[in-house]
């Protein structure tokens, strides 16, 4: 039986080239729209690939032309410095694609769109775990970053009221994996390759941003990638929104410390912590049971063995040293 064709926008980005290539494992067939202006993003090998700006909507409507689905990753992100440097950006560009995006699916008919949202949305919480119920109780968040990813949601929500258009909604929880790039800024990247990058180079003390009990749970991005994929196969995920995260918590301290170990430095472990930034959420936590009854998801990977892979790639990277 032929398979479904797929778009996938940001597609050659760190969680969208782990989609296509779990797509394309499956017999998909895949077109990736992207705009390749990631360090990391590189084109996937054997899928359809259109080098486009999805905030244009003609190049959107080409984009979305003769598919069945979208999974619709591309966005302005970054780690948290990124998002509070350009929060206009972040905000105007995201927005731009949004209406572009849902109203190419809607003229393309397309049967659903599934849409990669943010463990930010549930910035403002203080219930825990987060459970998808939840965002409807808790204020909107502060960040522009995760306002932009909650106003996604209610794409999905409007497009589907006034034109049908079906969705999914998918929040992952701190995603890591070997292909997301540290950034020349700190902060610029997400924790995991900002860590290695400062270890690995030779800053010491090792600088952490606020005080160090800030709270994630990570969740490898081929299980991410994996629960993408569960939904848009999954009749009774059709206008459902599913929180896609390992509950495991770490604070920030625990995870220098554990990187530290990892890249087997051959100095005491010892941290300096340094002026944090002003919307860094002080404990994210999911629920996932949902995912877990409804698509069968679970996480497979776990963070201490897979960071030696991730400290592997980075050096290969050959950064340059950071002054202490």
């Amino acid at each position: 039986m032929k398979k479904n064709k797929v778009l996938v926008t940001g597609g050659a980005g760190f969680i969208g080239s782990e989609v296509v290539k779990q797509l394309l494992k499956k017999g998909y067939s895949v077109r990736v729209a992207d705009d390749l202006s990631k360090l990391e993003a590189k084109v996937p090998k054997d899928c359809e690939f259109l080098k486009v700006d999805l905030t244009d909507k003609n190049e959107a409507l080409h984009a979305m032309d003769g598919v069945d689905y979208c999974i619709h990753l591309a966005a302005k992100i970054g780690g948290i410095g990124y998002f509070h440097k350009y929060p206009a950006t972040i905000l105007s560009e995201n927005n731009k694609m949004y209406s572009s995006v849902f109203e190419a699916a809607v003229n393309a008919k397309i049967k659903r769109i599934i849409y990669l949202s943010s463990s930010m949305v549930f910035e403002s919480t203080d219930t825990y775990p987060s459970k998808e119920s939840d965002i409807n109780k808790i204020p909107p968040p502060v960040s522009s970053y995760g306002f932009s990813k909650l106003v996604g949601e209610w794409y999905c929500k409007s497009f589907y009221d006034e034109y049908g258009l079906n969705y999914t909604i998918v929040r992952p929880f701190n995603a890591y994996g070997i292909n997301e790039r540290p950034e020349k800024e700190i902060g610029y990247a997400h924790v995991i390759p900002d860590l290695i990058k400062k270890i690995i180079s030779g800053q010491y003390p090792l600088e952490l941003l606020g005080n160090g009990k800030q709270i994630r749970c990570f969740t490898h991005v081929s299980d991410i990638s994996r629960g993408i994929i569960l939904a848009l196969e999954s009749s009774k995920a059709i206008n459902e929104d599913f929180n896609i995260g390992s509950d495991k918590e770490m604070k920030m301290i625990d995870l220098a410390r554990l990187l530290w170990e990892k890249c087997n430095i051959n100095k005491p472990f010892k941290v300096k912590y340094v002026p944090g930034f002003k919307y860094d959420i002080k404990r994210r936590v999911p629920s996932s049971k949902k995912a877990r009854t409804i698509l069968g998801w679970k996480p497979e990977k776990k963070l201490d063995e897979e960071l030696p892979e991730i400290i592997t790639w980075i050096k290969r990277l050959k950064i340059k040293a950071v002054r202490d």
